[in-house]
């Protein structure tokens, strides 16, 4: 039986479009995948998806996201965090408590986090001894989050540093049917960094991460290349924003944010019947298409 895996990229805010599509999955009780893999932002949509939690990574991205006790400017200037992460961990449980036995008994889920000594991404299982560690390393933003998140014998930061979209570690994995949920539309493709010698003296502590960070555009196009043309035996589906889409990476204004929820469910609803056929496409045609 061909094993199937679920991606999702990370994008801070841009993350919003993501629980869009996962909300309508789960009003559809859609899951028939195998595993999944999460990057930062895509990390936490997962958790609301595989513990049933409809709205949960709504309201994380609208109503805590968007709070000044995360994103802070001022604070920020004065030397601090520019986003509290473990503030919006602790206080989306506080406000959201998680089923364990359902988020545990689903699917396996994997994040990526980036490792600070190699500069390489390193996978782990969520389990429940894990969970608000693995959350904290793969959403701790370089240089707008301070603090360096160690845990297993190691220290990292944000996976969307080494791995953005880890289509291919779930290719490694064995899955051969895999849907991959973007945050950015179709057409995008990452730019070099535009002054790495700025990024390797704000990096200077780290110079790995710094060094996955002037590789990063090269990385993310890769992934991109790889969801185009997916090797032989393999079917990558892909659900992305439409060109219009408006949210960025620090878009805190609400109308914007509903919105982009709104095209991810309208997405989320559009792959649904691409697969039941509806709209005549199958694995032939719709290698990179919702």
């Amino acid at each position: 039986m061909v094993k199937s895996a679920l991606v999702v990229e990370g994008g801070a805010m841009r993350g919003i479009f993501a629980s869009g599509v996962l909300d309508t999955f789960m009003k559809k009780e859609f899951m028939p995948y195998d595993f999944a893999i999460g990057v930062s932002a895509g990390a936490s949509n997962l958790i609301g998806y595989l513990s049933y939690a409809p709205q949960r990574s709504f309201d994380v991205i609208t109503k805590l996201a968007t709070h000044k006790r995360f994103f802070n400017p001022t604070r920020f200037a004065r030397g601090g965090d520019l986003v509290d992460v473990k503030w919006l961990i602790e206080e989306s449980n506080r406000r959201h408590p998680l089923i364990s036995e359902r988020l545990f008994s689903s699917i396996p889920m994997y994040a990526a986090v980036t490792n600070i000594d190699s500069g390489n991404a390193d996978y782990y299982q969520v389990k429940e001894s894990n969970l608000n560690n693995v959350l904290e390393a793969t959403t701790a933003l370089p240089i707008a989050y301070k603090s360096t998140p160690c845990f297993s014998g190691g220290c990292y930061t944000d996976g969307g540093v080494a791995d953005s979209i880890p289509v291919k570690e779930a290719y490694r994995r064995g899955a051969r049917d895999i849907t991959v949920i973007l945050s950015h539309p179709l057409s995008y493709e990452m730019k070099p960094a535009r002054s790495p010698w700025l990024m390797t003296k704000l990096l200077a502590r780290y110079p790995q991460i710094a060094q996955a960070m002037l590789v990063r555009a090269e990385n993310y196009n890769q992934s991109l290349e790889f969801i185009r043309n997916p090797p032989e035996g393999t079917t990558i589906r892909v659900i992305a924003p439409p060109e219009d889409f408006a949210v960025k990476r620090l878009t805190m204004k609400s109308t914007a944010l509903i919105e982009g929820y709104k095209m991810g469910e309208s997405s989320g609803l559009n792959h649904l019947s691409s697969r039941d056929g509806t709209f005549g496409l199958n694995t032939e045609n719709c290698h990179f298409c919702v």
